[in-house]
């Protein structure tokens, strides 16, 4: 694309509040040069692509645990014996994984989120220092914007080694992604936010996913973001809209672990920025379609709101505001939808069609400039 112009035509998702347009997109070295509205026989249907606010890519290394056949390991309903540190079932397996294994394996992740419409995500990557190290492996030559969000590999040492290791950590990533507020001494783990704030990282941290004991625990830490807040209360709510703190919600991984389902529509009707993440790799792919299609018939949302939730609110809590729009001067990070495919043939509203039946075969292409 780049140093050259490609026109593009069709029916595009455009601006902040995803109006279609029946017209054309001109590109020009990775930037949208023009936006331009006229009758086009183009069938293509551009809109802005996703962006998977939430996810824990160490687990590509066992995609199937309830199949006994990742070291003998089988799924639990139980969620900390899932995910909790530091003997949660992923934790094991991860430390039986050599470092070559888990960065091929989430570089297949990776690949998969490319094809299926992903230019953007958010990951809360285990493992201390060398975690970080084999994500930042992993995406190397991906045309993928991402937020590492590290944390330290054994929090349960003194404040000096651990801040030690934080340091480490932040040195290539993005921030600090912590598993919980009750996972770890409370006064530790405010030492290690104000550590990485200093810093001028982000902090982000799960909240209420499984009770709702360790929801004001996480906020006292002033989070840049939260993750999932399934067992919030309106109370909560409100108290996280005044903070002004986002979050993200992951339906599908709640439904599967049996946690229950996030209050979305109170969330957005409190005022909080909402964004969508497929959370772990071993429970679910990390096609966003499938997420939105969760969302779209499980909850009471409409259908663009369910899109902007998986698309433009993902850029804002992962602090990327100027970012996905297809608006002219942007980057264009778009994906190309084929309207006349056996799938979306005769839809009326291509937001709608998109979101409620749209999958990853619909895709003509995914431009990531």
């Amino acid at each position: 694309m780049y140093g050259t112009e490609r026109v593009i035509s069709g029916t595009i998702i455009a601006g902040p509040e995803l109006e279609p347009l029946e017209g054309y997109i001109c590109i020009k070295n990775g930037v949208i040069r023009e936006i331009g509205e006229e009758h086009t026989s183009s069938t293509n249907i551009i809109a802005p692509c996703f962006v998977n606010a939430h996810t824990h890519l160490g687990d590509s290394v066992c995609k199937d645990p309830s199949l006994g056949n990742c070291s003998g390991f089988r799924i639990s309903k139980d969620l900390d014996a899932l995910v909790k540190p530091p003997d949660g079932l992923k934790h094991r397996i991860l430390r039986e994984t050599s470092y070559r294994e888990l960065v091929k394996s989430m570089k297949r992740t990776l690949l998969d989120m490319i094809e299926t419409g992903t230019c953007a995500f958010a990951d809360f990557r285990e493992g201390g220092p060398v975690g970080v190290s084999a994500l930042n492996d992993a995406l190397q030559g991906l045309e993928l914007e991402s937020l590492i969000l590290g944390r330290p590999l054994a929090p349960e040492k003194p404040l000096q080694v651990v801040l030690s290791e934080v340091k480490r950590v932040l040195l290539h990533s993005s921030g600090l992604g912590m598993s919980g507020a009750n996972d770890m001494n409370s006064e530790l783990l405010r030492e290690i936010a104000g550590f990485t704030k200093k810093q001028k990282k982000l902090f982000a941290i799960h909240a209420g996913e499984k009770k709702r004991d360790d929801i004001e625990k996480a906020l006292s830490l002033e989070p840049d973001f939260l993750v999932h807040l399934t067992k919030a209360n309106k109370k909560d709510l409100k108290t996280v809209a005044d903070a002004g703190i986002p979050v993200v919600v992951c339906p599908r991984s709640n439904f599967t672990t049996g946690v229950g389902m996030a209050p979305v529509a109170e969330m957005l009707e409190a005022g909080i920025p909402v964004a969508a993440g497929t959370d772990n790799v071993m429970l679910n792919s990390v096609n966003m379609f499938a997420e939105m299609e969760f969302l779209s018939k499980l909850f009471s949302l409409s259908d663009r709101q369910v899109f902007k939730i998986c698309t433009l609110n993902g850029y804002s809590v992962m602090g990327l505001q100027s970012r996905g729009l297809i608006e002219k001067g942007n980057k264009a990070k778009l994906m190309i939808l084929n309207g006349n495919s056996n799938n979306l043939s005769g839809i009326k509203d291509p937001i709608s069609g998109i979101v409620r039946r749209a999958r990853p075969s619909d895709i003509i292409s995914v431009l990531h400039s």
